[in-house]
């Protein structure tokens, strides 16, 4: 199996290393990484399927907004992803534009272990390296 992210050394948060072959991949990975610091992302069941979008001005931002997406779909629908599918992720005229789908099931503490909340996503550390075969992406979240 190959390595789809790793948690980065960060004295109280969750630092973020999440990897790719492109900006989708490694923006799916970094979902992948958020929920497995909330839960154990085995134990998530793809019973259903969502559609998410989200835009922001950069590239940075868009990141921002995707993992605060999936934060929020947790905290208002108490839907848990395992697996995530981005379709596309396009520069418009007025920056950038992700979409998605993801599979997962409602949040049933029995089966989903607790791990930490999550309070929010940082800017701080963030960075998205490009390399001609490889993506990677760092992010903060504050727990």
């Amino acid at each position: 199996m190959k390595k789809r992210f790793k948690f980065l050394e960060h004295t109280a948060d969750a630092y973020v290393e999440a990897y790719g072959t492109s900006l989708e991949e490694a923006f799916e990975n970094a979902a992948m990484a958020t929920l497995d610091v909330m839960t154990e992302l085995e134990k998530v069941e793809p019973k259903i399927e969502d559609v998410l979008e989200v835009e922001a001005p950069d590239e940075y931002a868009l990141l921002y907004s995707w993992l605060e997406e999936i934060l929020v779909k947790f905290e208002l629908t108490g839907k848990l992803y395992s697996r995530f599918k981005i379709s596309s992720i396009e520069k418009t005229p007025v920056g950038w534009k992700l979409k998605a789908k993801a599979w997962g099931e409602p949040y049933d503490p029995e089966k989903h272990p607790s791990k930490v909340g999550i309070k929010s996503i940082t800017y701080h550390r963030m960075e998205i390296v490009k390399k001609p075969k490889s993506v990677t992406v760092r992010f903060i979240l504050d727990v």
